[in-house]
């Protein structure tokens, strides 16, 4: 069977590139065809993987301004000729389900949310503090990119989602149905660690993770907190944070792994389509404090393995810290919880589904 990999872009690190690096793990000989890639962005074992960009890869300034570019995709997506596969595999959270697989190959799409920028428009406007000719012009052109986005639903056979509100949008939007299989998380060997007094939150520093109300929280609430990673919000962030907030940069996964097992607690403040730094830090016994929507409703259970905020604010989500440094976890019962997540756990779930798929038993 000729299998190919589609994901939407290799410039940036996230969860759903290790949802990719499992899926390549399934296929490894599969080549990955992706719009742009940016190996200096990448871990270092993707090059040695057979990876196959569009033209958007000649564009120029593309590291920097890949998201002006946002009507060339659908046109870089289906210029690709999968005509050779049996079985193409997308990755998609915008638009890598728009290939064009032939009349006899199976499409199934690991679908990480029907685009967010194109489906919640306004929220995504309001975040990433566009100006006002653009607030006027990007709404006009995103109604092109939403048709095109409907129209090629069909394209696909078979939608899994990465937690119940990807399958409810799924469904909302190009009215299929889809199989929910959760990403998977890295189950390092358990070991309980005495936890420290700080805080910890982090991941890609970008305006709709809303790590600003974790940083205005903590400033008032004057615990120490850790944030790790990087991206655009970084300087904003800073300039909001008090001195009990320490600002780590892009760590190693050793230094990931220490810092989740040493934590009080992981704060997770994004309404995230799934969200994987949870499962991490359950993955060494740390209990989350999370904001109750998306996909954390999948991952957390309020008084078993964390606590829930349900105002998106900073004062919700202090009121809730100063709550829960009453409550007792017992990290054992966390870790259990985060091995039904393992990515053996993963890897089988999606074998199933690609049998049953080439089998035309699933739709």
């Amino acid at each position: 069977m000729r299998v190919a990999i589609v994901h939407d872009y290799l410039n940036q690190y996230g969860g759903a590139e290790r949802v990719l690096e499992a899926l390549h793990e399934l296929y490894p000989g599969a080549p990955v065809y992706t719009s742009i890639y940016d190996p200096e962005a990448m871990p270092q074992d993707y090059r040695g993987w057979d990876i196959r960009t569009s033209w958007m890869q000649r564009l120029p300034g593309w590291r920097r301004h890949f998201q002006k570019y946002f009507l060339l995709y659908p046109s870089a997506f289906e210029s690709f000729d999968l005509s050779g596969y049996d079985l193409i595999i997308s990755s998609s959270s915008a638009y890598a389900k728009g290939v064009i697989p032939a009349p006899h190959a199976r499409h199934i799409c690991y679908c990480h949310t029907p685009m967010r920028f194109a489906w919640r428009t306004d929220d995504y406007i309001r975040r990433e503090g566009f100006g006002r000719l653009q607030r006027a012009v990007l709404p006009i052109a995103l109604s092109y990119v939403r048709l095109w986005d409907v129209s090629t639903a069909p394209r696909v056979d078979c939608f899994v989602a990465n937690s119940q509100a990807v399958a409810a949008r799924i469904a909302r939007y190009y009215g299929r149905q889809a199989t929910v299989i959760a990403p998977p998380v890295e189950l390092p060997p358990f070991r309980p660690w005495v936890p420290g007094n700080f805080y910890l939150a982090g991941g890609r520093l970008i305006p709709y993770k809303r790590l600003d109300l974790v940083v205005s929280a903590f400033s008032a609430l004057g615990l120490p907190l850790k944030i790790f990673g990087d991206g655009r919000d970084r300087e904003r962030l800073q300039a909001l944070a008090g001195p009990n907030i320490e600002f780590l940069g892009q760590i190693s996964e050793a230094q990931r792994h220490d810092l989740f097992a040493g934590c009080r607690a992981f704060i997770f403040p994004g309404e995230e389509d799934f969200g994987i730094t949870p499962l991490e830090a359950m993955a060494v016994g740390r209990p989350v404090i999370a904001y109750g929507a998306g996909g954390a409703l999948d991952t957390v259970i309020d008084g078993v393995t964390g606590r829930f905020f349900y105002e998106q604010s900073a004062a919700a989500l202090a009121v809730a810290v100063a709550g829960a440094r009453n409550d007792r976890y017992d990290p054992a019962i966390i870790r259990r919880h985060a091995e039904n997540f393992g990515r053996e756990v993963f890897l089988g779930k999606m074998r199933e589904l690609i049998d049953g798929a080439q089998a035309g038993g699933i739709q």
